[in-house]
């Protein structure tokens, strides 16, 4: 190889590079919308949706942002790529990576509740990459705002994270995403967005580098067509880049070097469309087909120069699931993809788009572990797959532990909990059980309490809590990092109540066993031998026959004696809220069009077997 020589730097003053980071409902995917539209990429008479950013099914469902999209507007002749990334703690694998794409960020804030626990999170990933920070106090127009004290907790923040001078004196933009204005003082009318563009002119760096010097394109996003195959997202570090040109990729943390392929496709960003081009420069974020095992983390280099470029460490899964193959007596009967050989290709295809997941084989060959961020992270991931088609089941949540000098270890979390405080002393309580330790308590009327709360404690509480604070409670969790074993929590007070025998259920059975505790199905709804169809309002699990039918007999009862028999108090689970129930000897089946639960060993006869020689 040839060594280079008399690199020469090039400004490019005509780009801006920028991520959106902040917590949850703070509002990034709201400002995004109003940038694209202040900017001219919409039309005057063309209809937008709400959060136009949020493209995904599940994303609009849930009013959350899951991946991290691109976007680009122009500003005074200035092209400003925009990465708007996931607010909520289990996707911070998507913030982690893409912060190497950008020049600097916007850190949003919400201007009630000031910075949050995933605020500071992804602000310290973005100082440990020494990127300037333009802090956004958003949604000014609140009632309750209090900006002024949002700003100096944020400053705070910015001092405990140990940011340089530079970075403390960021500038203030005080915006309301959803009116789509902004200001630099609160005493000033906001009209527009102009000052928050201004704003990112000035204190968000330009690109620089050598435009002559082999090409050097570091990918951080992977996108898939089934057209063009996979299509790698990523900023020019170095060089310049041509469609059809030939290159190598160098893989993430190997010292392997494919052989040359040529680019298939080059592609910007142009408002919300991938717009084809010839030849992208340094600084420009651009897609590339044309590799089809490109990875995230990969550098697309020249043929005469491969040279891989280092990329941001991912923080490691917390939790961990076993997906195994569903064999149910229903198994087959309402999914597409049901052998293991399909789980575990979905799964491996995955983990390539996913840095945040790992999938490990296990002994069995029907079953596999993936590790994940948080239960949400592993939801979201179950939830797509029922929707691609497949069928499978998954076993409880359990948390991965570490030795750390000898000592076994546990992942630990900051919750913030926000509830009105005739409810603190329940929230304290339960927690207490969960082995969570009260770090502060602020607030009169509605009290923020803050928890240092193992991860487990935290699996099956959100129910409970919204429970216990009449769902005027919010909490947010963010890992902090790993601590000491704390020691056994109780696991579920109560035991479940399981399908004796395969059938259909009965409005007449279920209406004589909703004494028993609370039901979890309808009349109506087909179940099998070991199929759990509500929760015992006792310890132990106790087997009901929910599908007997009244005999008949030859005397007609009178019309007065005759009761409808009314079932009541019926709950139907979500995805997240079975997987917070089963126990460990329990698994959720997924199918395209049904959740159940079920006991691992469906027979009655062999669960009690079991169940004897244990207390034996």
């Amino acid at each position: 190889m040839t060594k280079e020589v008399n690199c020469v730097k090039t400004v490019r003053n005509d780009i801006r590079n920028i991520a959106i980071i902040a917590h949850v409902d703070h509002g990034k995917t709201t400002l995004v919308d109003e940038m694209l539209k202040q900017s001219g990429v919409f039309r005057d008479n063309q209809t937008v949706s709400e959060r136009v950013m949020d493209s995904n099914d599940l994303e609009r469902e849930r009013g959350i942002t899951i991946l991290s999209k691109n976007t680009a507007v122009n500003y005074k002749g200035v092209k400003i790529n925009i990465v708007d990334t996931p607010g909520h703690a289990d996707f911070g694998g998507e913030v982690e990576r893409v912060l190497k794409m950008v020049g600097g960020v916007l850190l949003l804030v919400d201007s009630f509740e000031g910075p949050m626990p995933q605020t500071r999170f992804v602000l310290k990933k973005a100082l440990e990459l020494s990127l300037p920070v333009i802090i956004v106090i958003n949604k000014m127009d609140r009632p309750d705002q209090r900006c002024k004290e949002v700003v100096d907790e944020t400053l705070e923040l910015l001092l405990e994270l140990d940011a340089t001078d530079e970075q403390l004196d960021s500038p203030v933009v005080y915006c309301s995403g959803r009116t789509g204005v902004a200001t630099l003082d609160l005493d000033k009318p906001a009209v527009n967005l102009l000052p928050l563009f201004d704003t990112i002119l000035e204190h968000i760096p330009a690109p620089e580098g050598d435009d002559e010097a082999s090409l050097q394109l570091l990918i951080s996003t992977i996108d898939y067509n089934d057209y063009v195959g996979r299509i790698g997202i990523g900023r020019i570090e170095r060089g310049t880049v041509k469609a059809g040109q030939m290159a190598v990729r160098c893989v993430y943390g190997q010292s392997f070097v494919s052989p040359a392929a040529r680019l298939g496709g080059l592609f910007e960003f142009d408002g919300l469309k991938r717009v084809p081009c010839e030849s992208a420069k340094v600084g420009d974020i651009v897609a590339v087909t044309g590799f089809g095992d490109l990875s995230i983390g990969d550098t697309i280099c020249d043929v005469a120069m491969a040279e891989p470029l280092p990329f941001v460490k991912i923080s490691e899964p917390t939790v961990a699931m076993d997906f195994v193959v569903n064999d149910s007596p229903f198994a087959g009967t309402e999914g597409t993809y049901v052998t293991s050989r399909h789980l575990r290709a979905r799964l491996f295809k995955e983990m390539q788009t996913d840095v945040s997941l790992r999938v490990e084989d296990t002994g069995a060959t029907d079953s596999f572990k993936v590790s994940g961020r948080g239960e949400l992270h592993l939801s979201i991931l179950i939830e797509t797959m029922r929707r691609q088609g497949y069928e499978f089941a998954v076993t409880k949540p359990t948390v991965l532990y570490k030795d750390v000098d000898g000592v076994r270890c546990e992942p630990m979390e900051e919750l913030v909990c926000d509830v009105p405080s005739e409810y603190a002393g329940s929230v304290i309580e339960k927690l207490g059980r969960r082995k969570g330790v009260l770090v502060s308590m602020d607030g009169q009327d509605r009290v923020r309490l803050v928890f240092s709360v193992p991860s487990r404690g935290l699996f099956g509480y959100r129910s409970e809590f919204l429970t216990d604070t009449r769902g005027e409670g919010l909490m947010n969790a963010v890992f902090s990092g790993y601590e000491p074993y704390k020691g056994d929590i109780p696991s579920r007070p109560s035991g479940s109540l399981v399908a004796w025998e395969t059938g259909e259920t009965t409005n007449y059975a279920m209406f004589y066993i909703q004494d028993r505790g609370e039901l979890f199905i309808e009349p109506g709804t087909k179940v099998y031998t070991g199929m759990i169809v509500g929760r015992n309002s006792r310890p132990g699990d106790i087997d009901v026959n929910v599908c007997k039918k009244k005999h008949l007999t030859s005397i007609r009862n009178s019309a007065a004696a005759e009761e409808a028999l009314k079932v009541t108090g019926i709950r139907i689970l979500t995805l997240e809220e079975a997987m917070d129930y089963i126990d460990d000897d329990e698994l959720v089946e997924i199918t395209p069009k049904s959740i159940r639960m079920r006991k691992k060993i469906l027979a009655t006869e062999a669960r009690k077997k079991l169940e004897a020689r244990k207390k034996a």
